[in-house]
């Protein structure tokens, strides 16, 4: 018998995801996005221009840490045999920065399921980022959306 995904999503769910951000990651991500802003690449700009000192990490790359949790936390569903469905981001609310990440920083994701709508086809998430500091720096509401998969009889050519 077919399952969707959400069969095996639970409020109370929670996965977590730690990195330390380092230079590299600022550095290919001011790449990737063109954003060179001085806040992120110039060392001397912050100590002499700003009261935080140093430089931090993009607001983005904070979000994307974000992504890499919502991705581990459907890890365990993705590949079950049968699914109907298949998850897709639909994309995050209320995304707060609350202190900024300073390189070298240790950041924990948290990812927690708060709610399991199967009749929408849908699961929401509270996200937390935290410091090695465990000072809260980030908080955002992730919507993941289950979308029905194609029939594979109508993809035959």
């Amino acid at each position: 018998m077919p399952n969707s995904g959400l069969d095996f999503v639970e409020v109370g769910q929670t996965f977590t995801f730690a990195k330390t951000v380092g230079e590299t990651d600022i550095t290919l991500f001011a790449g990737i996005t063109g954003d060179f802003s001085d806040t992120h690449v110039n060392e001397q700009y912050m100590q002499e221009k700003s009261v935080i000192g140093r430089r931090i990490a993009h607001g983005a790359l904070t979000v994307g840490y974000m992504s890499t949790v919502s991705t581990l936390s459907i890890a365990h569903i993705i590949h079950k045999e049968g699914l109907v469905d298949f998850p897709v981001s639909a994309g995050y609310d209320r995304v707060r920065f609350l202190k900024p990440v300073i390189l070298g920083d240790t950041i924990t994701t948290h990812y927690t399921i708060s709610s399991v709508d199967k009749d929408k086809g849908r699961s929401t998430a509270k996200v937390e980022v935290f410091n090695q500091k465990k000072e809260l720096v980030a908080v955002a509401e992730h919507i993941m959306r289950w979308a029905k998969k194609l029939s594979s009889a109508g993809m035959a050519a």
